[in-house]
């Protein structure tokens, strides 16, 4: 296994996990800003109020984007598997 396969290896996985975590991120960091500029209009400083929505979101999100995470992921993998054979060989 040459040090060419490793980073390629290594950098398809960097991109299937930015790929996989980045709606979930992206989901939590609006609502995260949505809660903070409530928070500062309405003066509530309820240290709560900043994690419900967020953790409510995220859920909504996995709902949404789990299935084409699960995929991304997979197909991941099963090129990994598929290829086994090349990396040890």
């Amino acid at each position: 296994m040459t040090a060419e396969v490793v980073i390629k290896v290594a950098e398809e996985a960097i991109k299937v996990i930015l790929l996989a975590s980045g709606p979930l991120l992206l989901v939590a960091l609006i609502t995260g800003l949505l809660v903070s500029i409530f928070q500062a209009t309405t003066q509530i400083q309820e240290q709560t109020l900043a994690f419900v929505p967020k953790i409510i979101a995220v859920l909504v999100a996995i709902i949404f984007f789990g299935p084409w995470m699960l995929t991304q992921v997979t197909t991941y993998t099963k090129d990994i598997f598929e290829n086994l054979g090349r990396f040890i060989g």
